[in-house]
């Protein structure tokens, strides 16, 4: 959606999900991260959660926030490596209406100028279901900041030219 920088910015309303069987609540550091990130660029936390890497719960989780009116945006961290176990993304993938199929490849390429071949082994997967748009990134800190500050930050401020994803929700959070 085009961008109107005359515009003051929209507020999103998030949530942050965090996929892990072996981290707690109080072992969260990357679920902090986007939590902070997030309210530090205006956008409102509605809901936080963490779960085991299980497909069923992961999609239990997301439907109900999917089907949550007060959900715009979701970002979920974890559960995305390289590993036998993976269940992230078979577990959003029929979740979802619309693949932003660039969002993956744009992370990759940006985490290969990060870490060089090692960016293979973890996926990201954009997004939106119900009018809501879900974001999967890597569990590790470093991953979810390299995906925040090179394309979410912008994408998510209704203020970033040429266009941005935030701008198709001014309608719907203005009074």
């Amino acid at each position: 959606m085009k961008a109107n920088p005359a515009l003051p910015p929209v507020s999103l309303r998030c949530a942050v999900l965090t996929i892990s069987s072996r981290r707690s609540a109080a072992e969260d550091t990357t679920g902090d991260y986007l939590a902070d990130a997030l309210s530090g660029a205006g956008h409102v936390l509605q809901a936080r959660a963490l779960c085991p890497d299980d497909r069923y719960q992961i999609r239990k989780v997301l439907s109900d926030w999917i089907a949550d009116p007060s959900i715009q945006v979701i970002l979920s961290n974890g559960g995305t490596g390289f590993t036998h176990g993976k269940s992230t993304i078979p577990a959003v993938t029929p979740l979802l209406d619309q693949v932003v199929s660039g969002f993956g490849e744009l992370f990759r390429h940006l985490s290969w100028l990060d870490i060089g071949a090692s960016a293979l082994q973890s996926d990201a997967l954009g997004g939106t279901a119900n009018d809501t748009l879900v974001f999967c990134l890597p569990g590790s800190t470093g991953a979810c900041r390299l995906a925040w500050e090179k394309i979410l930050l912008s994408q998510l401020d209704s203020r970033h030219p040429p266009c941005n994803f935030a701008s198709a929700y001014r309608a719907r959070t203005d009074p």
